[in-house]
């Protein structure tokens, strides 16, 4: 069966901070840059808030320092031979291989060292999205946007009323913000909106399908309009394709991959939260820690 073709749409969109960190687990600079590149040229349909921006520079080291968790997988083996073959020639290639794995090892740890010290000039990543973040948009909620207080007092009362998108046992309006950010501009600038994420906090992913909140949902059509379109997905590549911005296989194929990869990670830390949990219930938060005994 032909595949559907998507139909363009006037829209903006917002990108949730778990995407923006994701530009440091795409593996290939290139379509990294290509995705980056996109965002900048087309900021001007870019939801953004002051929020994302401090939410993704909370995180950035962090999520720096998980994506190049591999590098540190390389060891440093110490060779031992017998003597009988310790003047082999493939002993000595292989010292010498070790050494070049060495050298290239320390000019990564130099370049991160870089990266996490002056971001400015040495991170590519945040200088594209630090002229994202400032641009003089009526899209963006920036600290300079007066609005903010009155996003922030309408945040404020849905997070006490329990309302999405909200995160299970949060204690932050942030997520709140940003959804009256969004009704406010899909209310001022009569366009549709589409929300990039893979969190939950605005719905659930089901087989590579995303699903909006129930109650999101009615809500953009009392508060806007029920002919307005809210559409949500975890793909940024979708999101371009809606709005026709240009969008490679390659782009496509490394999106993937990294969703991938974000969902082993997310699986890994539930699994040690449940660990956790687990321990602490049956042993209380003071037990012994047995691996380190």
């Amino acid at each position: 069966m032909a595949k559907k073709q998507e139909t363009k749409i006037d829209a903006l969109i917002f990108i949730d901070t778990n995407i923006l960190l994701d530009f440091y687990r795409i593996r290939r600079t290139d379509v990294s840059m290509k995705y980056l590149e996109e965002i900048e040229k087309h900021k001007g349909i870019i939801i953004s808030t002051s929020q994302v921006e401090m939410e993704y520079k909370k995180n950035r080291q962090s999520a720096i320092l998980e994506s190049i968790g591999e590098v540190k997988k390389i060891n440093n083996v110490n060779l031992s031979v017998p003597a009988i073959i310790s003047d082999a020639k493939a002993v000595e290639m292989i010292k010498k291989s070790k050494k070049d794995i060495d050298d290239q090892q320390k000019k990564l740890k130099e370049r991160i060292e870089k990266i996490l010290k002056n971001p400015n000039l040495h991170d590519p990543v945040y200088k594209i999205l630090q002229r994202v973040f400032s641009h003089n948009s009526p899209i963006n909620l920036n600290r300079e946007n007066k609005q903010r207080f009155t996003i922030r007092r309408l945040a404020l009362k849905r997070f006490m009323l329990g309302y999405p998108p909200r995160k299970s046992g949060d204690n932050s309006i942030g997520d709140a913000i940003n959804w009256e950010w969004i009704i406010k501009c899909a209310e001022t600038t009569k366009k549709h909106i589409i929300i990039v994420t893979r969190d939950t906090d605005f719905g659930v992913i089901h087989e590579n399908e995303s699903y909006l909140n129930d109650w999101l949902k009615q809500e953009f059509r009392q508060r806007i309009s029920k002919q307005r379109k809210l559409i949500l997905t975890d793909k940024l590549s979708k999101a371009f394709k809606l709005v026709e911005i240009p969008v490679t296989q390659e782009m496509i194929d490394e999106e993937e991959n990294v969703i991938k990869l974000s969902s082993e990670l997310y699986n890994q830390k539930l699994l040690r939260d449940i660990l956790k949990h687990f321990r602490e219930t049956q042993f209380g938060k003071d037990e012994p820690n047995i691996e380190s005994e």
